[in-house]
């Protein structure tokens, strides 16, 4: 949730004029040249910009699973914010890594105390943040404030466009979570933000369903035929995943521990995407921390 600038939205134009646009946006970020409306909030915290709007889906080489080891990641390190990518973003390019199905963006964030995003906007993007420790203080020009905290799962449907801002609610200690953007099914809806709390029991060796597709589902609702999980699994315990949609693939996320699936043995903050199958083999080596993200593939 960086401070961006605004640029059309990735289906309204094409490529060309995106890159266009994007060279434009990378100019003003190295020149300054950007509204002082963007970041009002707790201004004399305000970080340096770090990252631009959404970028294209980009079709690939097709192919049944894509393995991406956590130190392959993109990585920036800005003092207050250390952050992995695990697809392009901001500074980070890789044309292989822009995208799996319509999981845009993976980022492995750690803020310090006090700091944070100041005010920015986004639309047309699922954006969902999942703590994995300390608290996030959010704030968005829905009127909506909040914190979420370890076991909290917070999901903000941009629509037709909304501003808001994210901050370590903490000043003595480091907030760690995922930031994941996915595009959405439905364009141009009507703004909307959602959070809930997690039982931890209920995903020991489980998969725990933390965002849904469906409306009043277990998770979150996300405007997608999305799902994600998170397990908790001890060492040696086995399980199967059944791909909710046919056309899905699920990228899973190792948050902690060592796991195998499909055979990939994988370790922590490994990424591993499979599609064009039904059901995934899990097996944990140790004790594992696990996020699978469902998505359509199209």
């Amino acid at each position: 949730m960086y401070l961006y600038l605004k640029l059309n939205r990735y289906n309204t134009m094409d490529r060309k004029n995106f890159l266009k646009n994007t060279l434009t946006a990378a100019a003003a970020l190295t020149t300054g040249s950007i509204t002082s409306s963007v970041a009002k909030e707790k201004e004399s915290n305000a970080p340096e910009q770090v990252g631009f709007n959404h970028l294209p889906t980009v079709t690939t080489k097709t192919m049944n699973t894509v393995l991406h080891r956590a130190d392959t990641r993109g990585h920036a390190n800005h003092g207050w914010l250390d952050t992995n990518h695990s697809f392009s973003f901001a500074h980070y390019y890789d044309p292989s890594r822009m995208n799996f199905g319509v999981l845009r963006v993976l980022n492995d964030d750690r803020v310090d105390g006090g700091m944070g995003f100041g005010r920015h906007p986004h639309d047309n993007m699922e954006i969902i943040s999942i703590p994995l420790s300390g608290d996030l203080e959010h704030k968005d020009s829905m009127g909506t404030t909040a914190v979420i905290k370890q076991n909290d799962v917070q999901i903000m449907s941009a629509g037709t466009g909304i501003y808001h801002s994210e901050y370590n609610k903490n000043a003595d200690k480091k907030v760690n979570f995922l930031q994941i953007w996915v595009f959405p099914k439905k364009e141009n809806i009507e703004p909307r933000y959602e959070q809930k709390t997690f039982r931890p029991e209920d995903r020991i060796n489980k998969l725990q369903e933390v965002v849904s597709a469906t409306k009043g589902g277990d998770g979150v609702w996300i405007n997608q035929d999305a799902w994600f999980h998170l397990g908790t699994l001890k060492k040696d315990f086995k399980t199967d995943y059944t791909i909710k949609q046919k056309g899905n693939g699920v990228y899973v996320f190792v948050i902690d521990g060592e796991v195998t699936l499909n055979g990939q043995q994988l370790n922590k903050r490994d990424g591993f995407g499979v599609w064009n199958t039904d059901t995934i083999s899990i097996a944990a080596g140790n004790d594992a921390e696990v996020l699978l993200i469902e998505v359509p593939m199209d």
